[in-house]
């Protein structure tokens, strides 16, 4: 049976929501993650987000210390805003790359 839109939304707000913040994170350590580019790689993987998505999750990592915001002040207040991902953000990410690999062996694997 295919999920209704509710059963979407709901399984996008309860568990989704932290896959494509685990997905930004990674991004940045690879380099600056900027939001419309995000919302374009997420889309990659099948994940629809709109800005009004995208721009209060990299507001809420980097309020939580795990990505910096940097962006060009002699440019305006529309400058493209850069996230880099931080010591803290960093860690957090090392952190859920073990908590997803212990996952993927019970989940997928069917191994505990």
């Amino acid at each position: 049976m295919l999920l209704n839109k509710l059963d979407q939304k709901a399984i996008q707000r309860e568990i989704l929501l932290g896959f494509w913040k685990i997905h930004i994170l990674y991004h940045a350590a690879k380099g600056p993650v900027i939001g419309l580019e995000m919302m374009q790689e997420l889309a990659r993987h099948g994940y629809d987000i709109s800005p009004g998505t995208m721009y209060p999750l990299l507001a809420r990592l980097n309020k939580l210390g795990w990505l910096e915001c940097r962006q060009d002040k002699l440019a305006g207040p529309k400058a493209k805003k850069e996230y880099f991902l931080t010591a803290l953000g960093h860690e957090a990410l090392n952190f859920l790359k073990g908590q997803i690999e212990e996952l993927h062996r019970e989940v997928v694997l069917d191994r505990e």
